[in-house]
């Protein structure tokens, strides 16, 4: 047994969401931000400045390949039966990555249960970590709940700009997710599509 224990990805997480919050700052998004206020913000940012723009994505790309170099797959020339180099890497975890994965996955089902109990509404799509909901109006405001004194479900879905919260992925009609599931079939997921509403290839749902 270690003597010396700590979270594997502490560090790494830390250094990269200080990034991330700091340079949506510089674009005029905050963690002060009232619900209203922080999707006015959200609305056209990284068009504000295009470099910080190209810095957000380098981030948002670090975070997505770094937990997937954790699970590095054999590359060209990898025969059946071979190691490849990223297996004698101390850094190939696939046992972490699948932790990451998973705890991502139960916070999402937390979120969207404590969202049913409050209200009776369920998604009508699901893909990672993004959740489609009907609603009577375009905006995440219509549709989610508020306690009195004006704050978020507690366990619910919370808007803000640190990981974890919510982001208006995009708002679509009910017309367009039912024209492009009767063209596509009914196994379409509307998840991934609905952020600008362009069906790119047809899928089974998964």
């Amino acid at each position: 047994m270690r003597y010396e224990n700590g979270r594997y990805l502490d560090g790494w997480y830390n250094r990269l969401r200080d990034a991330y919050v700091a340079t949506m700052a510089d674009l005029g998004v905050t963690a002060d931000l009232s619900p209203a206020d922080f999707l006015q913000a959200m609305d056209g940012y990284r068009q504000r400045d295009p470099q910080l723009a190209i810095v957000l994505s380098a981030i948002k790309a670090t975070v997505k390949g770094g937990i997937g170099k954790l699970r590095e797959r054999p590359r060209g020339g990898w025969r059946p039966g071979e190691p490849w180099p990223a297996l004698s890497r101390p850094t190939w975890r696939p046992d972490i990555r699948a932790a990451v994965i998973s705890r991502t996955r139960i916070n999402m089902h937390h979120k969207m249960l404590k969202h049913a109990a409050a209200t009776g509404q369920f998604p009508v799509a699901i893909l990672s970590d993004c959740a489609v909901y009907p609603a009577d109006g375009p905006s995440p405001l219509d549709f989610l709940p508020y306690t009195e004194n004006g704050k978020p479900l507690p366990g619910g879905f919370r808007l803000g700009v640190s990981p974890g919260m919510v982001k208006n992925e995009g708002t679509q009609s009910v017309l367009w997710g039912e024209g492009a599931r009767e063209e596509h079939g009914p196994e379409l997921n509307l998840a991934r599509y609905i952020k600008d509403g362009q069906v790119t290839a047809t899928d089974d749902g998964q």
